[in-house]
């Protein structure tokens, strides 16, 4: 199979439902999205965290010395439900030869299930595209998201955020050989693709250089699009953006990162204990040095396309 087929069958595979069995349910047995809905904060406490909003990359102090509502109901359930991503390959993919799920974010998930459960495998997986992120949050579907989410004003209004784990900024990548030198008025003309829903959405919407506009329901569906010849360009985040170059060497990254995307663990907004749960967890991931969790997930998964990182992000905490 060559590369570009490779890369199609992934971005066709349906969203994948990995639960222990059925549909997702709190403790009493109720859907979860019904249990989560009727805790759901009122909707001026966002509105009010994205106006006085300068730092959206500080979380809650960590905290695992007594369970809340919302770890309680993990624990009654006995799984964490985590959105993922199947398509992001060396984040969340789908190993074509095992059919597991492997990647940095998925190692991170499997780490918060430990902490939580005391087990790493109870964790039930749902892919979610990148479009659906807030809402499988809002809506009860998930209690995390784990899926290269950067934190941004406008997102802190909608959902809540843990200390950013990873940092990396927007892209432009192309055909290797294409005129498009950067995020530039080489635009001009051009067709670029990015993932509805996304900061890279945003960003071309904002600043689109001369050029057209195709959103795709997730980001490996523009490199699908760019393999086809149906656009002439993507923009994504370059730790995602060099994934696919990895994938594809018919394509490459060209000028430099131009925004700044720090990576974040998503949770509903009323689940405060929750995202000083994972805060924890992520306290934990990063300590050690050279020997963390976080360094060993790193060399593991990213270290080969995105050199030269040598520490996780420094935790920002607002109280």
């Amino acid at each position: 199979m060559t590369v570009a087929a490779a890369v199609c069958a992934l971005a066709a595979v349906a969203a994948a439902v990995l639960p222990a069995g059925g549909t997702a349910q709190d403790g009493t047995g109720r859907p979860a999205s019904a249990a989560h809905a009727a805790r759901a904060p009122e909707d001026g406490a966002g509105a009010a965290a994205a106006a006085q909003c300068t730092d959206p990359d500080a979380s809650l102090r960590p905290s695992g010395a007594a369970d809340g509502p919302a770890v309680q109901r993990i624990k009654a359930r006995g799984r964490l439900i985590a959105g993922v991503d199947q398509n992001s390959y060396r984040w969340g993919y789908r190993n074509p030869a095992d059919g597991e799920l492997g990647g940095f974010d998925i190692d991170l998930v499997r780490a918060i299930a430990k902490d939580i459960l005391g087990d790493p495998g109870k964790v039930t997986f749902l892919a979610i595209p990148t479009s659906r992120r807030i809402a499988a949050l809002q809506t009860g579907k998930v209690d995390i998201v784990a899926r290269t989410m950067t934190i941004s004003c406008d997102r802190i209004a909608q959902v809540a955020f843990s200390t950013a784990y990873f940092e990396t900024g927007q892209q432009v990548m192309v055909p290797k050989g294409s005129p498009v030198t950067a995020f530039d008025d080489s635009l001009k003309g051009k067709k670029v693709c990015t993932a509805e829903g996304s900061t890279a959405e945003s960003k071309v919407r904002e600043e689109p250089h001369g050029s057209s506009l195709l959103t795709v329901p997730n980001q490996l569906d523009c490199l699908v699009r760019l393999q086809l010849g149906e656009v002439d360009a993507v923009v994504n985040d370059r730790a995602l953006a060099a994934g696919q170059a990895a994938q594809d060497p018919s394509v490459e990254l060209v000028g430099k990162p131009f925004t700044s995307e720090p990576y974040g663990v998503a949770m509903n907004l009323a689940d405060t204990d929750l995202v000083r749960r994972v805060n924890k967890v992520l306290e934990d991931y990063r300590s050690g040095g050279a020997a963390s969790l976080w360094m060993q997930a790193y060399e593991r998964w990213l270290a080969k396309d995105l050199k030269g990182i040598t520490a996780p992000p420094a935790p920002k905490y607002k109280d």
